[in-house]
């Protein structure tokens, strides 16, 4: 469906910088994501392509994008193809685009329905050197089942085998990272309305509120102002919130526990990501007090640590650094420990043992070229954190922050974070 609260020009703009690292002579290709099925005749919803999204922002299924910079006829330089709309579909899917609406909304002007793909790609190939053609290679990603992009590049292989076929992923990959101004706002809005989402949950949370009920508030926050969650909420209490991607929230909340709340918000596809961690009583025990605000001298720090030109395991070592003197100063870990440790695994893992961050974007762990540096533009995140499950105590503490090379920005600098401000909220429980 058309977006019409994000200009052409964004994605104009996305295009032009993949062409220009394009070599000569070469067609580009992304498709959509596949719908998946599960059980009997049901399916999941699409989720959208992040790559086409930045490079079109459409989000319908089956949607083809080809970009040939050096094409004969510039109306070839850019196609978008789709799926064609016809009374059946749209009665039973509802509104599919109209080329005049994908038109407004890409700033593609040569829009084929997909029954044309095949003839028109078969042209364009032909009088092609190079075919990129684009997968998921995010580091972390594990890809069990066959995707429309594996498909389509082994279809591609078999019926033009001596063509010379590259991958896109590493080119997407240099520009996604690098947020432009319009990408930030979009970014900032998902922060907003995470952040008065978080708000109406703390003045919520109280014991015997069931962690369910908690999720509840979240959505409901959500969808009013048109987002969705960015990612499956973690909203643990106790002891589980030690499970790092703890999703069950079925847990009742009891008086005297911590209430670990990692949610955030999507809007426009663009993701938020915040943690933040609230005592279910509303006041903080002294014990709690003290891993809390040591998480959030660690965060502090890991925000002004984030620079232009650092790696990204030389701010994990700082952060690393950092954390083991606030569990020594916990009593949770002695010199001797820190002293005799194992360099391949050391000790402040036992109670840290995650990443301190990760980029954020189109996607939650938003793409970055591998070993890279940080750059001005990225988008990170900060999230340090304490987990103490013999004292079934967790604390963690996450802001979304742009690198620049003038200081960073906290995207979530305004929502509350200190021990006494997230107390005081809560006092205003109805």
């Amino acid at each position: 469906m058309p977006n019409n609260l994000l200009p052409a020009k964004l994605f104009i703009t996305n295009r032009q910088r993949l062409t220009q690292l394009l070599p000569p002579r070469s067609v580009a290709v992304v498709n959509a994501n596949d719908i998946l099925p599960v059980n009997a005749d049901g399916s999941l919803p699409m989720i959208t392509n992040s790559d086409l999204f930045y490079l079109c922002g459409v989000e319908q299924e089956q949607s083809i994008l080809v970009l040939n910079p050096d094409a004969e006829d510039e109306k070839h330089r850019e196609i978008l193809f789709l799926r064609e709309p016809s009374p059946e579909n749209e009665l039973w899917e509802g509104h599919k685009l109209t080329r005049d609406e994908a038109r407004a909304l890409t700033g593609i002007q040569t829009i084929f329905w997909l029954a044309e793909f095949p003839r028109m790609f078969h042209r364009l190939v032909c009088a092609s050197e190079h075919v990129y053609l684009n997968s998921n290679e995010h580091n972390r990603a594990v890809v069990e089942v066959e995707s429309r992009d594996a498909r389509f590049i082994a279809a591609l292989r078999r019926q033009y085998p001596l063509h010379d076929f590259r991958r896109l992923a590493p080119l997407l990959h240099q520009l996604r990272p690098v947020k432009s101004p319009e990408e930030i706002a979009l970014i900032q809005k998902a922060c907003d309305v995470t952040d008065a989402a978080f708000q109406r949950v703390a003045k919520f949370t109280k014991p015997g509120v069931r962690e369910s009920d908690v999720e509840a508030e979240y959505a409901h926050e959500f969808i009013r102002n048109g987002c969705r969650f960015a990612y499956t909420p973690i909203v643990g209490s106790g002891l589980n919130a030690c499970c790092l991607h703890y999703t069950a929230n079925s847990a009742v909340c009891r008086a005297g526990e911590l209430l670990l709340l990692d949610v955030g918000a999507a809007y426009k596809n663009y993701n938020a990501d915040l943690t933040r961690t609230i005592p279910v009583s509303g006041r903080f025990s002294r014990r709690q007090k003290q891993v809390y605000n040591a998480v959030l001298r660690v965060m502090r720090q890991g925000i002004i640590n984030l620079k232009p030109g650092k790696l990204a395991k030389q701010w994990q070592k700082e952060a690393e650094q950092l954390m083991e003197k606030e569990l020594v100063d916990l009593g949770l870990l002695t010199l001797r420990d820190i002293k005799k440790q194992n360099p391949d695994s050391p000790a402040v893992k036992k109670y840290f043992m995650h990443g301190l961050g990760h980029s954020l974007g189109l996607g939650v762990h938003d793409v970055v070229p591998p070993y890279q540096p940080f750059q001005a533009g990225w988008v990170m995140t900060v999230e340090p954190g304490i987990y103490i499950p013999e004292e079934k105590l967790a604390v963690r503490l996450e802001n979304d922050v742009v690198i620049k090379d003038d200081g960073n920005v906290d995207l979530m600098g305004h929502i509350p974070v200190e021990a006494d401000e997230i107390e005081a909220l809560m006092r205003k429980r109805s």
